[in-house]
């Protein structure tokens, strides 16, 4: 693992915000405009003027099944709406650990405009409450340079489109491992504090994990790639991302929906 600092692209000059050429890539801009005007029309929505919590709520339950399964322990949404509050196994805790990161995102959302070192140890004690001992959690394994400066990009002047913001707050987490479990779980959650925090999404009713799990496999050889630190695999990693939105917001739409049809 290299400890490339994410303000520093490999084959990019660095202009006044560290993502700037980034932002600026043809495929970057087309994928980026793509997910805010997909997004814009979700806030549109006519269910939102009134149900906009239940829609919220609804859409943190099948993010949290989502990046569950990402994190290996899928079970279907009947079964997670009548999961009890004990862990039994494994798979359970990973999904319970899920739900209370999703519970407690708004909540967490000025930590992380502030202090986001702090919402990501947070994040992960409420992440692997039940996988590590108390002792260990929220203290990331892997820290330095890379780790400091994407607190410096979370906490710096917003200067490229969210979605790619938060593309890069979920790589570098992904790439850097800095929790020996949850990591997953968390960086997901980081991403979405950043779309809500950015002012994209800022009622968390978009579900773009679900994005991630449907193309899982994708997924995986994307982050790969952002892993690798080319110029290529951050591009297809970002570009990734603002897809994964897309489909969020298509499974938005459908609990919005759903409500209309039950009212």
């Amino acid at each position: 693992m290299h400890s490339r600092p994410v303000a520093s692209l490999p084959g990019m000059d660095q202009p006044a915000h560290p993502l700037r050429e980034l932002a600026d890539r043809p495929e970057v801009v087309e994928a980026a405009e793509a997910a805010r005007a997909a997004v814009d029309a979700l806030l549109a929505h006519r269910v939102l003027r009134r149900q906009a919590s239940a829609v919220s709520a609804e859409s943190a339950l099948r993010g949290a099944r989502a990046s569950a399964a990402l994190a290996g322990a899928d079970i279907s949404l009947a079964a997670l709406r009548g999961l009890s509050g004990a862990a039994t196994d494994d798979a359970s805790r990973v999904v319970l650990g899920a739900l209370r990161v999703s519970a407690e995102l708004v909540p967490l959302a000025e930590v992380w405009q502030r202090a986001p070192l702090q919402a990501l140890a947070r994040l992960h004690v409420l992440a692997a409450a039940d996988l590590m001992p108390a002792a260990e959690l929220g203290r990331p394994a892997v820290a330095g340079p890379r780790l400091t400066g994407l607190a410096e990009l979370v906490t710096g002047p917003a200067g490229v489109p969210a979605v790619v913001e938060a593309a890069v707050v979920h790589g570098e987490l992904l790439a850097l491992a800095p929790f020996p479990c949850g990591t997953g779980v968390v960086a997901r959650a980081a991403s979405r504090l950043v779309l809500r925090c950015r002012g994209l999404d800022p009622r968390l009713l978009t579900v773009p994990e679900v994005g991630d799990a449907e193309s899982a496999e994708r997924y995986t050889q994307v982050a790969d790639g952002y892993r690798s630190g080319s110029v290529t695999g951050v591009i297809e990693w970002v570009v990734h991302c603002a897809q994964a939105l897309q489909t969020g917001v298509r499974e938005a739409t459908a609990i919005c929906e759903a409500l209309l049809r039950s009212a």
